[in-house]
């Protein structure tokens, strides 16, 4: 090897090591101030139907910017500043909330929230791709979701540690230092190590693919199975995206635990769970395919809602978060894996994600609102079973589209 080839090389696995740091400070910024949002709302006398509404709209444009988002990810050769630029508007926005926890404003800030992150998970995504090429990609996506994991454990414990002192604002305060800690890391990532023809997953040669506007051809457009994964998702998130947020505000009122450090303990559960799950879910895959976790994390959401039903207690959060991050973890990984393969060669690997993020964006928008309705109108247990219930709906979609030849290869083994 010669020293200019090994010289690459470190500067490289430099640029990869700014990239796992990325990843650990994305994920308390990525989606901005989650379950810590409802608990501050709430001290704000908001209810929990408001709260879910206002959380719905958000999530609503995410849902409407995600394709475009994707599509402008795979033109962009300037990923890197619009990453950075993302990650910053997210959290001047959060603190616009603690300044101004007015509906107008909190309203403003989560529209804008859902759009600045719908774009990050594609930006990441082609960073990613770029950088490991489709025979690495499961691999590197494990090691990305641990860092993100480990990330939002670490958060979580500070949040928690330091909202037992100083309140729920104290979770702004994380998370506007890990927005420092992602500007300053994705931009140490050296521009030169991500090839963007790759990153795209493009197959025509780089002079053919490289400035035509992925706008040109919808690569989701009469594709089967993309659509039938972005349902499974959509089924999915819609019984997930609710679930802790309302686990958090049950806690609150029904034992009256502190809700800073409860909120901060749900996460870290689950986020350490999800570090393994996440490592485990990439060797798996690189073997058996990303089939059989898909069917575990599916799973595992009607047995969450089984629990946070029946067990009505404080420490029912260990089971119901345990299995979530045994569900996160997995799909964390399989999602962007899985919309890799259904659309390389196509060119459109991130605006095909997109379009499965929209989907999953429509059930998360949803959940808000459908489990907020249960739990003011009848109650939290109705409330937790009908979010544990929209996940057997997921199972059933899975099950009829691995009909579809296409996603059946995309579950399976590969040798890309």
């Amino acid at each position: 090897m010669s020293s200019d080839t090994e010289q690459f090389q470190q500067e490289k696995r430099r640029s990869l090591f700014f990239l796992s740091i990325l990843c650990f400070a994305l994920a308390d910024v990525r989606d901005g101030l989650g379950p810590f949002l409802g608990v501050f709302l709430q001290s704000e006398g908001w209810t929990p139907d408001t709260i879910g509404f206002v959380a719905s709209l958000g999530g609503f444009a995410g849902m409407a910017a995600a394709v475009p988002a994707g599509a402008f990810a795979d033109a962009t050769r300037h990923k890197r500043f619009f990453l950075a630029a993302a990650s910053g508007s997210i959290v001047f926005l959060s603190l616009l909330v603690l300044c101004m926890p007015h509906p107008a404003a909190t309203l403003f800030s989560q529209v804008m929230q859902g759009i600045m992150a719908a774009s990050i998970a594609p930006l990441l995504s082609g960073i990613t791709l770029g950088m490991a090429g489709f025979r690495n990609f499961p691999a590197r996506l494990g090691r990305n979701e641990a860092w993100n994991h480990a990330g939002n454990a670490s958060t979580a414990l500070a949040a928690g540690i330091l909202g037992y002192f100083w309140g729920i604002t104290a979770a702004f305060a994380v998370m506007a230092v890990m927005g420092i800690l992602a500007i300053y890391c994705v931009l140490h990532i050296r521009p030169g190590h991500i090839d963007y023809h790759t990153a795209r997953g493009a197959a025509q040669p780089p002079a053919e693919a490289e400035f035509r506007s992925p706008l040109t051809k919808t690569a989701y457009k009469g594709n089967p199975a993309l659509l039938c994964f972005g349902l499974i998702l959509l089924f999915f998130h819609l019984g997930n995206a609710a679930l802790l947020p309302l686990l958090g505000q049950a806690a609150v009122a029904r034992f009256g635990v502190n809700p800073a450090s409860y909120t901060a303990g749900t996460i870290l559960v689950a986020q350490c769970i999800m570090i393994p799950a996440s490592l485990l879910t990439a060797k798996s895959a690189q073997r058996y395919g990303y089939g059989p976790a898909l069917w575990c994390a599916l799973a595992a959401l009607p047995l969450r809602g089984l629990i946070a039903c029946f067990w009505a207690s404080p420490w029912s959060i260990l089971p119901v978060q345990i299995l979530d991050g045994v569900g996160a973890g997995i799909l964390g990984v399989a999602t962007p894996g899985i919309a890799a393969r259904l659309l390389q060669g196509t060119g459109h690997v991130n605006a095909g994600l997109g379009f499965a993020m929209t989907l999953q964006g429509i059930g998360a928008a949803l959940s808000a609102s459908y489990g907020g309705l249960f739990a003011h109108h009848i109650g939290f247990q109705w409330a937790f079973l009908a979010l544990g219930g929209a996940s057997v709906i997921a199972l059933a979609v899975l099950t009829a589209g691995r009909r579809i030849p296409s996603l059946r290869a995309a579950l399976g083994t590969s040798q890309a």
